[in-house]
């Protein structure tokens, strides 16, 4: 071989080699550019999930707390139903029998001299759309909570919540079974 032929030759192959380098470099840079995107996107879905774990664990962290408070502090419940508040159907209005019960209680906390909390749980029958349901609960809850106000039961020691046809005690097809859903139950806690 001549020395121009071998000259010619090893340039060649030093291009060769040069254009390897310069793909794989090439291809190299993209592999690594193509990982970093895809490394930024998993820290970010990482981070969020981090987030709703942190969220997930705080609400639970709350919850068990509330349930470490509430615990033992259950002192009785009173359930005004048909027998004594005669909730008649599509109605929050109580009845003399009901505001005579609840001014005995009231007399009752008053005489106790603690410092309780009431919740108020209202209730009805499953006639009717479930939303309005909601509401109906609600308003005999507020009812009951006003008259123990009137009663001198402070305002800031109750509350009131609807549970609407939910919890049923008696079956909603009869007649009698739906009169004792129509009730409000009061929960007594320390």
């Amino acid at each position: 071989m001549t020395r121009s032929n071998l000259r010619t030759a090893l340039m060649g192959g030093a291009l060769l080699s040069l254009g390897l380098v310069v793909s794989g470099c090439a291809s190299h840079r993209f592999v690594r550019d193509n990982v970093a995107v895809v490394d930024q996107r998993v820290t970010g879905v990482e981070g969020r999930v981090t987030r709703v774990e942190g969220t997930a664990g705080e609400a639970l962290a709350r919850a068990d707390a509330a349930h470490k408070l509430a615990e033992g502090k259950f002192l009785y419940e009173v359930v005004l139903s048909d027998d004594s508040v005669k909730f008649p159907n599509d109605a929050s209005d109580l009845s003399p029998e009901a505001e005579a019960r609840l001014g005995e209680l009231a007399q009752r906390l008053k005489a106790e001299n603690r410092n309780v909390y009431l919740e108020i749980q209202g209730f009805t029958d499953a006639a009717g759309e479930e939303a309005y349901n909601m509401q109906l609960g609600e308003q005999r809850a507020e009812a009951v909570r006003r008259y123990l106000s009137l009663q001198g039961v402070p305002l800031n020691r109750m509350a009131t919540i609807s549970y609407g046809e939910t919890n049923p005690v008696a079956d909603n097809t009869t007649r009698e079974g739906r009169a004792q859903n129509r009730r409000v139950a009061i929960v007594v806690l320390s």
